[in-house]
Order: structure tokens, then C-alpha cells, then sequence
């Protein structure tokens, strides 16, 4: 909240938010069409999209076209086209996430691979749970809190303060708690207290605190914050995916096992590797990963800029 706004809920009553409250309320209706009608709207809406918004279509073919050499420009455009879709239904997704049953939730998936985080939980130090930003990740996280006692997703706050409020408090009452990705202490407390962290690091946070590493290929500001957390807490870090299943089979919330010999110090081997498990769920479903973030806007000096 800037000092100019008044520090009271009736500043979202303002022409300002007026947008934002109009696209919650449709997204909160939404929670009552059937599944396969809201796969569908996302499907649709995700098409219109791709074509209204050429900067984030350019960011997308781009990130494709650094990550894919091998693939014709038309298989690109193809790909770029679903990956817009599954951004759209991720949407949808999102808000049965925050306001759908539990009765209809838990019929949409399967997890697999609990033992993995329950043996890594044993040593007392919490566990990282290492995902990427798949367009699963919003409603995989309810899926998980069915099964995780005392989850903690890491997040950064919307810059949208009504959305941030709205997102945030839907998120609390599903999760053991909610906490900021800047606040570290908090983080490092929590795994001492054998919680589960959540954490997705595949974004640019620019230099700081970030090696370059290889992404498909591609010298990535890498963050190496996975392998500092890993470090300070003794925490062991436990790779996890969710997808979405063809049709109307639903979701898949898959965990493996926790990573050997990680950290191992060098802080460019530990980022290469958390790389390396990303980019295996990613080859394996391309159309679900967030291809629309500037993954590679922070560029090794004297490298120009891809975008």
C-alpha cells in the first residue's frame, strides 16, 4: 500500500479496482460450472488470448525458440498456441482451487510418491518441496494439502493490493501457512520446526543471489536459494510435479525422492541440478509449463537481451 492510499478497505471501492472486482466475481461464478465446461472456457479463452496479447505470444515464441532449437517454427507456434491455454485454464483452475468443494476436489486426482516425503520428513529438519511453475501449480497445491500437515507454500506477493489480499486469504485457509519469498528467516525457522516448504524457483530475480546456469541449454539467472535454504536447515529437498491428464481424467501430483548429495556447495553445480529436475517434467508435458515469464530476460554481461 503506497502512503497516498487510505489505509482502509474502502479504497478497492474505488474506480481503480473496479476491473479486478469484475474479473474475480466471473472467476468466482465460475467455480459452479460443471469441470469439463470450465476446461473447456479456459481452452477458449486461452485461444483469444494468443491472439490479443502479441508481447507475452513474443516472450513465449521466444523462450520456445531458445529452449526447442530443433522444432520447425510452425511446431513452436503450436506449442506456444497451447501453452497460452493452458495459462487460460490455469485460471479457472485457480479459483476452484481457492473456493471449490472438498467433495469435488478430491475426485479430480491421483498422487503418487508420498513415501518419499514422509521418509524425508523422518530426519526432524523439514523438507523443500522443489517445483517449477507449471500451470498446475495453483490447484496442485490443494491437492497436496489433502496429504501434508503443515505445508508452507513460498510465494511472491501480486502487485495488485485487492487481488493480493483476495489471493492471499483464499491460500491461508488452505495452507499450514503463507510465506513471502524475501522473508528467509521465517523460511529457515520453519523447516527447523520439521515444516514443508514449497518452493518454485524457475523464475529471474536477476542477479542477486543467482548463478548462471544451464536451462535447456541456455546460461539462466539461476537463484540459489534452494541449495542456501538446504544448507542452513539440513533440510532434505524432495522433487514434485503435478499435470493435467488428458480429457476429463483430471490432475496427477506426482513426488520422488529426495535429492542425493544436494547441496553439494558449489553453488553453479546445485543450481544446474534443480535446473536439470525442472527440465524433465517440462520435456515431458512443454504445453504446461509457463512459458509466458521472461525466463531468460537477465543475460550474461556483454550478452544482449533475447526479448
Amino acid at each position: 500500500m503506497s502512503q497516498s492510499e487510505p489505509p482502509t478497505p474502502a479504497r478497492f471501492l474505488t474506480p481503480r479496482y473496479w476491473p479486478t472486482w469484475a474479473g474475480l466475481g466471473l472467476l468466482r461464478l465460475s467455480v459452479l460450472l460443471p469441470f469439463p465446461v470450465m476446461l473447456w472456457s479456459g481452452r477458449q479463452l486461452g485461444k483469444l488470448l494468443y491472439i490479443l496479447i502479441g508481447s507475452r505470444r513474443h516472450v513465449a515464441l521466444t523462450n520456445l525458440r531458445l529452449c526447442f532449437p530443433d522444432l520447425s517454427q510452425k511446431e513452436r507456434q503450436k506449442l506456444a498456441r497451447e501453452s497460452f491455454i493452458s495459462a487460460a485454464i490455469s485460471l479457472f483452475e485457480g479459483v476452484l482451487s481457492w473456493w471449490g468443494r472438498d467433495s469435488r476436489l478430491k475426485k479430480l486426482y491421483r498422487i503418487e510418491g508420498l513415501e518419499h516425503l514422509e521418509s524425508a520428513r523422518r530426519a526432524g529438519n523439514g523438507v523443500i518441496l522443489l517445483g517449477g511453475h507449471y500451470t498446475t501449480l495453483e490447484i496442485s497445491g490443494r491437492f497436496l494439502a489433502y496429504h501434508v500437515e503443515g505445508l508452507q507454500p513460498i510465494y511472491k506477493p501480486a502487485k495488485n493490493p485487492l487481488f493480493e489480499l483476495v489471493m492471499a486469504n483464499a491460500r491461508k485457509r488452505l495452507f499450514d501457512d503463507l510465506v513471502p519469498s524475501r522473508d528467509m528467516r521465517r523460511i529457515v525457522r520453519n523447516l527447523k520446526r520439521n515444516k514443508v516448504i514449497w518452493y518454485a524457483p524457475d523464475q529471474d530475480f536477476g542477479r542477486k543471489q543467482s548463478v548462471f546456469a544451464p536451462f535447456f541449454g541456455v546460461p539462466t539467472a539461476t537463484l540459489t536459494t534452494t541449495a542456501r535454504l538446504a544448507r542452513l536447515s539440513g533440510a532434505p529437498v524432495v522433487p514434485y510435479y503435478s499435470e493435467r491428464l488428458p480429457g476429463k481424467e483430471g490432475y496427477r501430483v506426482k513426488l520422488l525422492p529426495a535429492l542425493e548429495g544436494f547441496p553439494c556447495g558449489d553453488d553453479l553445480v546445485d543450481a544446474t541440478r534443480t535446473n536439470q529436475v525442472l527440465e524433465r517434467q517440462v520435456e515431458r508435458m512443454p504445453e504446461q509449463y509457463l512459458w509466458l515469464h521472461k525466463r531468460f530476460k537477465t543475460r550474461p554481461k556483454g550478452e544482449k537481451g533475447v526479448y
